[in-house]
């Protein structure tokens, strides 16, 4: 058994040569193929993932709807499964609704988020016929009211609250607090007045509300009080039209063999149980649940390989080890100080004995990926492979040093398939004129 066997996919093993393996095949193969950086998802883990939230909500919130948050990553492939799972998703942009579109997901199944959405992205919304607005301010209310007043429509629409919850995690991915950029706080009565607004248009169709409290989440009691500040709200505008209540997502993945989440099953039953007991308490019909997972399916199932280039000894300091990517393909380390485990996938089964610093090829002294990376001695041309990179990697990727972005690979049953090809330099300059 691998050290790492609850951070790596589910599928991983070691080969008889002693390489890594995902899905039933050798990722030092892989990478020989399809060159590095590499980032490979088990198909397989994301498939299982997706439909064990969607039958936990089943059990425990019968009626209720799971949406994949794409900005975790919105390949079309991935975003082709989560539809073939039954899942809904979540856009947060045009360009992540165009994606979900072009992916072949049902309008009525995309759930349109986002602080400042502008015109074009609310038109496009409303022109595909996508199912739901998440509406974030009084200006977006203006905005979606006179662009489906110009199409003739009645859009749905639930009004994202921050109800001044702050969970444990990192400030810069929590999101339940009234000093957030996102949402109606309930001070000052802002979000009343952002439900009376919604209530006043006859081109909106106010159904509930949405408050997502933060991601990366291991303690989940912070959804009991969450859950009791909405359904007093609901009580104070009146609940007879709250029929829906999206919790939003935030189960956290483990990235290190120390981190222990809660499984998908204990997250679902805990939310559902919050909901209900909240409205059970207040004599309120219950909602309809709705909650948006997207690294909870995405991460774990993903991983990103390396090749070692320099290694540089510095006497009395430390090691450092360079590899081909860096920040531009995995910013989390140098964003807020996100901790990865990694292993050599030529070697591993090797033993650890050594502590070496893990760093990209940018011209930044903050591109490093592990602080202190306990790895087998490094050679030269090895694949140092990144586990539970499956989240917010490719899709936060960028070209930064002229760095081309890098290809993706689905593995199952001992099968692999492309379905996101390198970058080019040509690409990289390909929208520049001269």
């Amino acid at each position: 058994m691998l050290a790492l066997d609850q951070v790596l996919p589910p599928s991983a093993t070691v080969t008889s040569e002693g390489h890594l393996a995902v899905g039933g095949c050798d990722l030092v193969e892989l990478a020989e193929e399809h060159g590095t950086p590499l980032v490979v998802y088990d198909e397989g883990a994301l498939r299982a993932t997706a439909r064990a939230f969607r039958e936990a909500v089943a059990r425990h919130a019968p009626g209720g709807e799971v949406v994949y948050a794409s900005k975790a990553y919105f390949g079309l492939a991935m975003l082709r499964i989560v539809c073939e799972e039954g899942l809904s998703v979540d856009a947060a942009s045009g360009g992540e609704l165009y994606a979900a579109l072009r992916a072949g997901f049902p309008p009525e199944r995309i759930h349109l988020h986002g602080n400042n959405k502008d015109a074009g992205e609310i038109g496009a919304a409303l022109d595909a016929g996508v199912g739901t607005v998440v509406v974030d301010n009084l200006d977006e209310i203006a905005l979606l009211e006179r662009e489906a007043a110009r199409r003739g429509m009645v859009q749905r629409v639930l009004l994202r609250i921050t109800p001044g919850v702050r969970p444990s995690t990192h400030s810069h991915i929590a999101t339940g607090q009234s000093d957030s950029k996102f949402g109606f706080p309930l001070a000052a009565r802002m979000a009343h007045a952002g439900v009376e607004a919604a209530r006043r248009s006859p081109h909106l169709a106010f159904e509930g509300i949405h408050a997502h409290l933060g991601s990366q989440l291991f303690d989940l009691s912070v959804f009991r009080p969450a859950a009791q500040v909405l359904a007093d709200f609901a009580v104070e505008i009146g609940a007879e039209d709250v029929t829906t209540v999206d919790i939003g997502g935030g189960l956290g993945i483990a990235y290190t063999a120390a981190d222990r989440p809660p499984s998908v099953e204990t997250f679902v039953e805990t939310i559902a149980e919050a909901v209900h007991e909240a409205w059970r308490s207040r004599g309120l019909p219950l909602p309809r649940l709705v909650t948006e997972p997207g690294r909870a399916i995405a991460g774990r199932a993903g991983v990103t390989l390396y090749r070692v280039g320099g290694i540089k000894p510095i006497e009395g300091v430390r090691v450092y080890a360079s590899v081909d990517g860096g920040m531009s393909d995995l910013l989390r380390p140098m964003l807020y100080g996100a901790v990865y485990e990694p292993l050599v996938a030529n070697r591993a089964d090797a033993e650890p004995t050594e502590v070496v610093r893990l760093v990209g090829k940018h011209c930044e002294s903050s591109d490093v990926l592990v602080g202190e990376a306990h790895l087998p001695p490094l050679e030269v041309g090895d694949l140092v492979c990144l586990p539970a990179t499956g989240a917010y990697g490719v899709s936060m990727a960028s070209n930064y040093n002229g760095q081309p972005r890098p290809a993706v690979v689905f593995v199952d049953n001992g099968a692999s398939r492309l379905v996101t090809r390198r970058e080019t330099y040509a690409d990289i300059v390909a929208r520049d004129v001269l």
